[in-house]
């Protein structure tokens, strides 16, 4: 199972890639970082995929899309500078409560049988 997890993290980090490559990529107008879009989004959801093998989709799905957006709003605002707000605070907040929760009720649910 801790193999599934390292492809769930190599998911995370590829897909963070890709939306940095998405950015820079001006509009398509660089070659280079519109190349790695797909490079980086093959790469992410090939390991997403293979976490698959023993990880159950809705909490893959939840720790992928929670913590890329974490990651990505925290680049967002020290790389590229964009605002921060506290509404973008509350919302990361309850994005990891949200992640936090899926696994404790999975935690929950299996000890309870």
């Amino acid at each position: 199972m801790l193999i599934s997890w390292l492809y769930l993290i190599m998911a995370i980090l590829f897909e963070v890639f890709g939306t940095i490559c998405m950015k820079l990529s001006e509009e398509f107008t660089k070659i280079v970082p519109s190349i790695l879009i797909f490079v980086f989004y093959g790469f992410c959801l090939t390991f997403l995929t293979l976490s698959l093998r023993k990880l159950e989709v809705s909490m893959v799905y939840a720790v992928w899309s929670g913590l890329g957006t974490i990651i990505i709003t925290s680049i967002g605002i020290f790389w590229f500078r964009e605002s921060f707000s506290l509404i973008k605070f509350i919302s990361i907040f309850l994005i990891i409560i949200g992640v936090i929760g899926l696994n404790l009720g999975d935690y929950l649910q299996n000890n309870n049988n």
